[in-house]
């Protein structure tokens, strides 16, 4: 593409345009190490928003989260920097590489209208790289590639191409060839060097003539092949040399339609290529007015087509990132795809994330619908921690909000008398279960505000105060999300935890007819308590639950205490017979009992029920059952053998395997939920992070005597 200049940009001033068609919202993603924050703010040098390299400390977000993220090395929250080119402001949305964090990518993705898939030169395009590609590719989104860390000792830029063309399709091109100092345009057959920084034009050494030759035809003809003038390619193999503004209009409209991405190779150290991938980010993606807008409805569910990227619509917005920041407060990281948005005005916020989802898909009580109106604060357009003010966002670009006290992230801003809901992106699932709890007592109240803000933040966390076991569980993508997770807890709200055994909940009950004797007589001198019952035991189908039976002749039990028997059964029940879980599918029957004129009550025989059905199960044996969990895995073809392998060491049954295209196969089984507390790990490092899995309960089933006696042995 041609060579154009740029103005300078002071680090302070905040890039602004008038037009949403002079706006690019650009993500960036990739492995984790594959080099975009530094690409970021390699693009910032070139534009002169920096000065060098480095200026923005490693990890930049839209608030503070610096110290979290030098702790994890590794980046963990999605972010966004901003700059000029040409006139075009490009919004540059980095997420976080590693899997866990793979709901801040899809944040990321929903902000923007391209993506940069980051490849460094030195590495492989791995498992859940090629997957994002497929799932870009099923909703049209325009992509490009970059390879970078061309300098690195283990540099291999050809091998590096050619394994981004394995993964990602032979419509994957090169548009320059990386040539010492700088690149090689292969259009326009222009040397580009670089030193110290500045870009300089030259005629390409002789000894890159073949290179040169073979590189071009090819992208010649692959953007012949996506050309709508079908006389293209006719001219072309007849001879006819193609003007080369021609190539580069098709070439551009190719890029914006994703069905042609072009390979910048990049070298962040040194500048290489930064101002080629503003060219092509300029002049090849789309504008938010090109992009479709994501599905509308009003709060009531109804769809609402009534919207367009222009100023003139309904103001439409969404939260993609919400973060709490030391000196500023709250802030939510916000997409406008229509209508302004400006400082100081009432908006409508709403949430319904559990009414597209259902509470089971990672959104969980954490997230309940609501919908209210807030006054927003001020806007700005961030920087590392720089806010720099806007006084307005018009529709297409991004910005933070300031103030949005009850917003989460996901949320829908829209005007107060035309409240909308955008539905949101796909929420992924965490399931990785961590109990824990508070390391103080005092600690609990913090506890639970400090994990009631992470939920606002953070829709894949999913907080569960389980009811039987009273723990306290964070489902999360894996090990390095809860990390996160434990380390805001402590170092931004203040609360130590500790992480303790997860405990499963189980079933009991009766494995055959037991009868029990139940006797509660206390005399004190004074009003005494007396009861005696006698019941019978026996089990039921699973499922049936608990029958109650009342066969006792002659008033040896009155009428009024009969309930009072069922009461006392009905509460050792929940507080289990043996290993202190529930008893469940039982029928009780009353058979016979004994009643004092006077000192019986209804308390006396709730007690005698309750030990009376504690002396049945100790005449008999008692059966531990377990949560079983149907599970769906979606693995290559290749490892197919592995999964069911390892299924069957976790007690698990292969239900049915099935074809899911694309080299992949859904493996049914159900496992019992004890054996799938560390799944989401073991799947991820057994696959390569190649396989993902869904989970559902099934049903309670009778657990082996082997591993029964070693729960009960604990209980």
């Amino acid at each position: 593409m041609a060579d154009k200049s740029n103005a300078s940009q002071g680090a302070g001033a905040a890039p602004a345009v008038d037009d949403p068609a002079a706006v690019r919202n650009v993500v960036l993603v990739g492995p984790s190490g594959g080099g975009k924050t530094t690409l970021i703010e390699a693009l910032l040098v070139a534009a002169g928003v920096l000065s060098r390299p480095g200026s923005i400390a490693d990890g930049t977000t839209v608030c503070d989260h610096e110290e979290t993220e030098i702790r994890q090395q590794r980046s963990v929250s999605l972010a966004l920097a901003s700059l000029l080119h040409d006139g075009v402001k490009v919004n540059l949305v980095d997420t976080p590489g590693y899997a866990d964090f793979v709901g801040e990518l899809r944040a990321g993705l929903r902000a923007a209208d391209c993506a940069l898939f980051v490849i460094a030169a030195t590495e492989d395009v791995d498992e859940p790289t090629k997957s994002l590609w497929q799932e870009c590719s099923q909703v049209g989104v325009p992509r490009a590639v970059v390879i970078t860390k061309l300098h690195h000792a283990r540099a291999n830029y050809h091998n590096a191409l050619s394994t981004a063309q394995n993964a990602f399709g032979d419509k994957v091109l090169p548009l320059y060839l990386p040539a010492g100092d700088g690149l090689i345009g292969l259009l326009s057959q222009t040397h580009y060097q670089y030193q110290g920084g500045n870009r300089s034009m030259h005629s390409p050494d002789p000894s890159y003539a073949d290179q040169i030759e073979g590189a071009r035809g090819t992208l010649i003809e692959g953007i012949i092949e996506e050309s709508e003038d079908e006389s293209l390619m006719e001219r072309y193999l007849g001879g006819e040399k193609i003007d080369e503004s021609v190539l580069i209009g098709d070439l551009e409209k190719a890029i914006a339609r994703g069905s042609f991405f072009p390979v910048i190779p990049v070298c962040s150290s040194t500048g290489v290529g930064t101002l080629e991938l503003l060219e092509v980010a300029t002049r090849g993606f789309p504008s938010p007015a090109e992009h479709p807008l994501p599905e509308v409805f009003t709060p009531q569910g109804a769809v609402f087509t009534k919207v367009t990227c222009g100023s003139d619509s309904p103001l439409l917005a969404e939260v993609v990132k919400t973060t709490s920041d030391p000196y500023v407060g709250r802030l939510s990281l916000v997409r406008v795809f229509s209508g302004t948005i400006r400082p100081d005005t009432t908006v409508h916020v709403s949430g319904h994330l559990s009414s597209f989802f259902g509470s089971s898909n990672g959104t969980g009580n954490s997230h309940l619908a609501h919908d209210e109106d807030e006054r927003i604060g001020a806007l700005s357009f961030p920087l590392g921690k720089q806010q720099r003010p806007a006084s307005m966002v018009l529709p297409g670009d991004m910005c933070a909000v300031g103030r949005l006290s009850r917003a989460e992230t996901g949320d829908t801003l829209s005007g107060k008398d035309t409240p909308l809901v955008l539905k949101p992106w796909t929420i992924p699932e965490s399931l990785l279960p961590v109990a824990i709890q508070a390391r103080a007592k005092t600690d609990e109240d913090k506890l639970s505000v400090g994990l009631g803000r992470l939920a606002a933040e953070d829709p894949t966390l999913r907080i569960e105060q389980n009811p039987e076991t009273h723990q306290i569980v964070l489902w999360c993508m894996g090990e390095a999300h809860a990390g996160v997770v434990l380390d805001a807890l402590e170092n931004r709200y203040g609360v130590a935890v500790d992480t303790v055994e997860l405990r499963v909940p189980m079933r009991e009950t009766f494995a055959g007819k037991a009868k029990g004797h139940g006797r509660h007589v206390k005399q004190s001198g004074g009003h005494g308590q007396y009861a005696v019952c006698d019941i019978e035991v026996e089990p039921l189908p699973e499922g049936s639950g608990f029958e109650f039976h009342d066969k006792v002749v002659g008033g040896a039990v009155p009428r009024q205490f009969v309930s009072s028997v069922e009461k006392g059964v009905r509460a050792q029940m929940e507080k289990g017979v043996h290993a202190g879980y529930p008893v469940v599918d039982i029928r009780v029957t009353l058979l016979d009992g004994k009643a004092h004129s006077v000192d019986s009550s209804d308390f006396a025989f709730q007690m005698a029920g309750s030990l009376a059905l504690k002396e049945a199960a100790a005449a008999t044996k008692i059966a531990l059952l377990e949560p079983i969990d149907e599970i769906s895995v979606l693995i290559p073809d290749d490892l197919v053998g592995a999964v069911m392998g390892d299924l069957s060491g976790r007690r698990g049954r292969v239900l049915g395997t099935e074809t899911a295209g694309n080299d992949r196969t859904l493996v049914r089984a159900e496992v019992p939920q004890v054996e799938l507390t560390r799944y989401a790990i073991d799947l991820r490092s057994l696959s390569h992070g190649a396989a993902s899995f869904t989970r559902s309960f099934a049903r309670y089933e009778p657990m082996p005597e082997s591993a029964a006696a070693r729960v009960k042995s604990t209980a």
